[in-house]
């Protein structure tokens, strides 16, 4: 496992969203965003999936996998996780005042 690649990975994605420029419309600034939450939640979703095969493989007594494997995805899982539901929590949080706005 390396660190180094999930580095990399976030950078690429924090690059991919600057660099998007919007358009005229709307709509093709919704679906940029949507594709890119898409992309992060997938990304999300393969690093858990990612960790419980690892855990699954170290606790049949596979040699390939070691314990610094396990807990280093388990870990990543983790902090992606979190980012995850501290963006939605951010993107709830937008909804709520937006709707308290007066019209």
């Amino acid at each position: 496992m390396k660190i180094d690649g999930f580095q990399s990975e976030m950078q690429a994605m924090m690059f991919e969203a600057s660099s998007t420029r919007p358009t005229a419309t709307g709509e093709t600034v919704g679906a940029d965003f949507n594709k890119l939450l898409k992309k992060a939640i997938n990304n999300v979703n393969s690093l858990s999936q990612t960790s419980s095969d690892l855990q699954m493989r170290f606790d049949r007594g596979d040699k390939d996998v070691s314990l610094s494997d396990v807990m280093i995805a388990r870990n990543k899982s983790s902090v992606a996780f979190e980012a995850t539901i501290q963006v939605r929590n951010k993107l709830v949080e937008a909804y709520k005042e937006l709707m308290n706005m007066p019209v």
